[in-house]
């Protein structure tokens, strides 16, 4: 089973596959996943090691440490497909090719992936129609959610498209909104009543 990290740079996305036992990350060129562009990277920062159980990931006393899922990291850190790993500015995404048994009891709906506190502001807008008290409406549109978080289409755009590949929406065309909003809710990502609320004014 082939595992690989996404690395995103100002919402570019590159497929880098892992190998071997470690890969090194830094900001120096002698690292296999090298950040020279990153500043706040350190020049030895992190390394991924390919464990008999799987992949974990180890900060190695870098600067400005290292983050998985938005938690800082001490010591190694098991690995789980969608994990965000972040090293200075950079986003990386732990990824397997295919599901991975981890040894737990199945469950019947698959957990949220973890979400920025943006990406949340913008299901919570895409889905505020649902909280509508008339007949089934369809989610919002980019306009719409750009209007309510006062940034630009562009911008809603990029973070619906990361939306996209984190609930593994293929389907092209306008029905992606409506998919991503049933499976945000579905999921638990956002709930009903936090969708009201959103819709009232209120904070999540």
């Amino acid at each position: 089973m082939s595992a690989y990290v996404e690395l995103w740079v100002q919402d570019v996305r590159d497929r880098i596959a892992l190998s071997g036992d470690r890969v090194a990350i830094g900001q120096a060129a002698s690292n296999d996943i090298s950040l020279p562009f990153d500043r706040a990277v350190s020049r030895l920062h992190a390394v991924l090691e390919n464990l008999p159980s799987g992949w974990c990931i180890r900060d190695l006393n870098s600067r400005n440490g290292t983050l998985v899922n938005g938690e800082r990291i001490w010591g190694e850190r098991p690995l789980r497909p969608g994990d965000e790993i972040r090293v200075g500015e950079t986003t990386l995404v732990f990824r397997l090719d295919e599901p991975v048994d981890q040894g737990e009891p199945t469950r019947g709906v698959e957990e949220a992936p973890y979400l920025t506190r943006r990406e949340r502001e913008v299901l919570l807008s895409l889905c505020t129609p649902l909280a509508s008290q008339n007949a089934f409406r369809e989610p919002a549109s980019i306009r719409d959610i750009a209007k309510r978080l006062v940034v630009t289409e562009a911008a809603v755009k990029q973070h619906m498209m990361r939306l996209y590949d984190k609930f593994g929406i293929q389907e092209q065309g306008e029905r992606r909104r409506l998919q991503l909003a049933n499976e945000a809710i579905r999921r638990g990502a956002v709930a009903m009543a936090e969708i009201q609320q959103w819709a009232k004014g209120g904070q999540p």
